[in-house]
């Protein structure tokens, strides 16, 4: 058997990639559905678009090489997290649209949560914040808010899962209704110092135990596929949530390990150890993806718009064809000529989760044109990063380097200011598919396709070094700058 097939299912797009041996990439395919915006502050997809595009990725992924199902060693599957779907058992049909991450629909149900003093105690038992990103409020309200949901719920009628239990449950025909410790642990319902659904938990949001997935190691056989989608026989048996994923296929195994992963949004994780600790700096403690079969953990800083910016730029402003032209300009410019963005379009994740804040650009000027908003679109991902990190940093031991990954990890310019901006040097790796390679590197050492991970370090090849090139008392000065931006974007539709 040739190939480990992952499939990666991100926000706004589903891909599929075939690794060999030598975890090169051999093929890839990548189909982006329709984001739907049905109020100001909700996002959502179309579960059933999700599911048909990431099968229809696959099996053109497989065609391109000449691959079939029985050329497979195994199947890994990374997704989206938080991004909830309620389905009807007997049918395999949604009740509602999936409920994406960057919902921001609950926020006033978390507050609430937080009023009744509920906040500490949930994040003892999850290591989360009660913030509407999470998993367990966007269920409760399709619950609430779908008629007869919560009866039929109650009835044992319906299953909840994140996208990685959606895509398994119809890879394998219902037999299979599972989710990893990964994905699990973004839910707000699963006890991360014991690894297992909480009962208090589920009390405190009102989600029925009947609706929850088995939970499973992220790296074991996990179900079959039925024969019926073009991947009949493959085996499931690597999950992850994405961010988890990447910070596998970066090979961060060791504790003060760290990656960050520039897609939709941009997600620093940095591995602690195998020891449960609480940030004191409104970080997350997540469990982290693992080849051992036990409970690791990893601070993260949650950030929600990254490459989205871009997107936006492209999309809402017209100023770029595609994605990737926005480098060209923004270095047609030396500088951001004093204009400063921050892209708070979902509200601010980590370090200052504040659902309320709004997206803004200041220090316009009579002769800013759109190179400069381009910079400081792409300056704005970096600075974000910054303010992560040095919360990481605070509690954890020094960062010798930055490993980095996602599509916007291609843009030099953002790479080159990230290091500056850090005063450490960022290392982008040869294959900067890390979040598919984590998922295939879980699903290949459960089969035997790689023997161990020392196989996989060995393996490991870098693409560029960016070493910090910018003076500490322009970088501090610039930094504050944006400090001074974020604070008049914060709390502003509360």
């Amino acid at each position: 058997m040739a190939y480990i097939l992952a499939l990666d299912q991100g926000t706004t797009s589903s891909r599929a990639i075939l690794f060999d041996e030598a975890g090169a990439i051999a093929a890839a395919a990548q189909h982006e559905f329709e984001q739907f915006y049905p109020q100001s502050g909700w996002v959502e997809h179309d579960p059933t678009e999700i599911l048909t595009s990431q099968l229809s990725c696959a099996v053109e992924a497989l065609g391109k090489v000449g691959a079939r199902p029985r050329d497979l060693a195994a199947i890994g599957i990374t997704n989206q997290r938080e991004t909830v779907i309620v389905w009807d058992r007997a049918t395999g049909k949604p009740i509602h649209p999936a409920i994406v991450w960057q919902d921001r629909r609950t926020a006033s149900r978390c507050a609430a949560l937080e009023e009744s003093g509920a906040g500490e105690d949930v994040s003892n038992r999850t290591g989360l914040v009660l913030d509407p990103y999470f998993s367990a409020t966007k269920v409760a309200w399709i619950l609430d808010h779908v008629p007869g949901a919560r009866a039929r719920a109650d009835r044992g009628e319906l299953a909840f899962g994140t996208v990685d239990s959606w895509l398994i449950w119809h890879l394998t025909s219902g037999s299979r209704h599972v989710t990893d410790v990964t994905n699990a642990s973004r839910t707000l319902l699963f006890n991360i110092v014991k690894g297992e659904w909480d009962p208090e938990l589920l009390r405190i949001f009102d989600i029925p135990e009947s609706l929850l997935p088995e939970v499973v190691w992220s790296s074991q056989m996990a179900g079959e596929v039925t024969t019926t989608l073009g991947l009949g026989g493959a085996a499931v048996a690597g999950i992850a949530g994405d961010q988890q994923a990447a910070l596998f296929g970066q090979l961060c195994w060791a504790a003060g390990e760290a990656k960050n992963t520039y897609g939709t949004g941009c997600f620093l994780l940095q591995n602690i150890g195998a020891e449960f600790v609480r940030s004191k700096n409104r970080l997350i403690t997540t469990l982290a993806a693992s080849a051992q079969h036990r409970l690791e953990y990893a601070f993260e800083g949650s950030i929600f718009i990254g490459g989205a910016v871009v997107q936006w730029l492209r999309d809402n402003l017209k100023l770029i064809g595609s994605s990737a032209e926005v480098e060209a300009l923004a270095a047609s410019v030396p500088d951001t000529g004093g204009v400063v963005f921050v892209p708070a379009f979902v509200g601010l994740g980590a370090p200052h989760w504040d659902a309320h804040a709004g997206g803004l650009i200041i220090g316009l000027r009579r002769d800013t044109s759109p190179a400069h908003i381009a910079r400081a679109a792409l300056e704005s991902i970096a600075f974000q990063v910054a303010d992560v990190l040095e919360a990481v940093q605070s509690e954890t031991t020094p960062l010798a380097a930055l490993r980095v990954d996602g599509g916007a990890a291609v843009n030099n310019l953002l790479m080159q200011f990230q290091a500056d901006l850090l005063g450490v040097p960022v290392v982008r790796p040869q294959v900067t598919e890390t979040t598919a390679l984590g998922a295939a590197y879980l699903a290949g050492l459960a089969t035997g396709f790689w023997a161990n991970p020392e196989e996989l370090r060995a393996r490991r090849q870098n693409d560029a070094r960016f070493e910090p090139r910018m003076d500490s008392a322009v970088r501090a000065q610039r930094r504050a700058q944006w400090q001074r931006a974020v604070e008049r974007a914060k709390n502003w539709s509360a």
